[in-house]
């Protein structure tokens, strides 16, 4: 095994990418108990007529099994130290605009994850995967990344009850003085402070401080015995293989733009991901990232696996960083992590504690990370200012990361060919400006 993942030649050893893998855990596992929120829509009463809730302890199986899947599936074929699980982002999307803004089941949507992996599957072992990245411009990358983190944010405010609704402005402060959202900002100050002291796994402490703080102080109820922390694995029979029993559903102009989102956010973040960890852990070669192949391959594959189960977009995670951070270099950091995530199965009782003022502060913080891309997008230039813009505000305003995202791929060509760049603008720009146009016209 020490042959296989290349022990000797990186420098490592069995101790070293163990705690590495623990680290990496630890970093990413809020995911957990964040995406069965987030997919349940936790937190909202009402929904879409005709739209059921996903069943969380379904959600949370499933993320675990993706977890793991993709983790084990990167470490031994690509051999890198970078774990997977369902992205935060691409579940906001699938929750909160697939389902709760359009309407469409929760059944359909999983469904579209499903076609975005088998796509992303077909590109990578096609090689038209680095075209089409390379066609959509790096500054619009960078704002539909920012404009997803504000998104996320705003979710987590309002699930905190720090933004709440209004009649006359739209959004206004919430109480502050509200149990729960005092325990939402006991939460988001602690991250804030465990993050600032570059404490690992900050995030998940965070949560599991603000769900202790919160059962003592009587505003959560603690789990009776160790049934409470320890149970059995929840059944993954209510989502297992609903994104077939729905496939011809899909064949819409709305479910295309929602794959095609799965399918371009999936592709940032993992190319991303893939280059930003590889690149701290040295292991870039040349300026270019050898197993590429294989690492996308992990990754797409693990998404169409985190569908059948019952789950989101899954993704590579650059929490990642954190066990690189602790000296892992080779895949089993990645099969170490994958493994936590199957010992995870068993700690569902623990979703009854985790509520979704709990989780919140998580969302905030991820928000604040992903906007830290702001900085390099280039604001001296109007014409891509523009459409960069658009994409960032128009996500938490018009609470959909895709009419974001098309917003932006219809301004950055018109603002190009107005500044006389028209030979900068990929052709296939040409084509996501017909089908984005086309969205707005039947979503009307």
């Amino acid at each position: 095994m020490k042959k296989y993942f290349r022990f000797e030649e990186l420098g490592t050893n069995y101790r070293t990418e163990f705690v590495a893998g623990l680290t990496t855990f630890l970093a990413m596992a809020y995911i957990l108990f964040v995406n069965p929120n987030t997919l349940a829509l936790v937190g909202v009463e009402e929904l879409p007529e005709g739209v059921t809730r996903i069943d969380q302890g379904a959600v949370f199986t499933a993320t675990a099994i993706a977890g793991a899947i993709g983790s084990l599936f990167m470490g031994i074929i690509a051999k890198y130290p970078i774990a997977l699980a369902p992205g935060i982002g691409l579940s906001a999307f699938f929750a909160y605009t697939v389902v709760l803004s359009y309407g469409i089941p929760w059944q359909t949507a999983l469904s579209g994850v499903l076609v975005s992996g088998l796509i992303f599957v077909v590109l990578t072992l096609t090689g038209l995967r680095e075209k089409i990245i390379n066609a959509i411009p790096a500054n619009l990358k960078l704002a539909v990344g920012v404009g997803i983190g504000f998104f996320i944010a705003f979710i987590g405010f309002q699930n905190a009850g720090i933004i709440v609704g209004d009649d006359a402005t739209l959004v206004a402060l919430g109480d502050l003085t509200a149990p729960m959202v005092m325990l939402s900002i006991f939460g988001l100050v602690i991250s804030v402070v465990l993050l600032s002291l570059n404490v690992k796994a900050a995030i998940f402490y965070g949560m599991l401080l603000t769900s202790i703080v919160g059962m003592l102080t009587g505003l959560i109820t603690p789990p009776s015995g160790i049934s409470g922390i320890v149970g059995e694995v929840p059944s993954v029979a209510p989502t297992f293989g609903q994104a077939f029993a729905h496939f011809g559903d899909i064949f819409s102009i709305d479910m295309l733009v929602v794959i095609l989102t799965f399918l371009f956010v999936d592709f940032f973040d993992t190319a991303g991901t893939l280059v930003a960890v590889a690149t701290q852990a040295g292991l870039m070669k040349d300026n270019k990232l050898p197993r590429a192949g294989r690492a996308l391959f992990a990754d797409s594959t693990a998404t169409v696996a985190g569908a059948i189960v019952g789950t989101s977009t899954t993704t590579s995670y650059i929490e990642s960083s954190a066990g690189v951070g602790a000296g892992g270099r080779s895949g089993f950091t990645a099969v170490v992590t994958g493994g936590f995530f199957i010992l995870a199965l068993f700690f569902s009782p623990l979703l009854s504690v985790i509520t979704a003022e709990v989780t919140a502060p998580a969302l905030i913080i991820v928000g604040v990370l992903m906007a830290s891309s702001l900085k390099n997008i280039d604001w001296e230039q109007f014409e891509i200012a523009v459409p960069a813009f658009l994409t960032i505000v128009a996500m938490p305003l018009t609470y959909s990361i895709a009419t974001g995202i098309a917003l932006g791929f219809i301004f950055y060509p018109i603002t190009m060919i107005l500044k006389g760049r028209i030979k900068e603008i990929n052709p296939i720009m040409y084509l996501l400006f017909v089908i984005f146009v086309l969205y707005f016209i039947f979503l009307s």
